[in-house]
């Protein structure tokens, strides 16, 4: 298995453990509680997003003023309203226009 460089399932199982001993480092640091974007220190991407949405009320928003007002770029903002729609948290009115649910 080796020679072709492919895992076996002691690599896998040394490769969990490994994984779950840095999720409990970074769990107890704190270090996955940084700020980013214009929102407070624990909110995620997508909880400020979401939150731009809630924001606007009835009307809804743009996709240009989530941009403007999280500072994400494009591609960021379309994956999260993409997940965000998926799941049932915002609904797409028109094109380019959410409001959350």
């Amino acid at each position: 298995m080796k020679q072709y460089k492919i895992p076996t399932q002691k690599d896998m199982e040394k490769l969990m453990t490994k994984l779950d001993r840095l999720e409990t480092m970074v769990s107890k640091s704190g270090t996955a509680a940084k700020t980013r974007g214009s929102g407070s220190p624990k909110m995620s991407a997508s909880d400020e997003v979401l939150e731009v949405i809630r924001e606007a009320g009835d009307k809804g928003v743009g996709f240009a003023e989530v941009q403007d007002k999280t500072g994400f770029n494009e591609k960021k903002i379309r994956n999260i309203l993409f997940r965000l729609n998926k799941l049932g948290r915002v609904k797409r009115i028109d094109r380019g226009i959410y409001m959350a649910n």
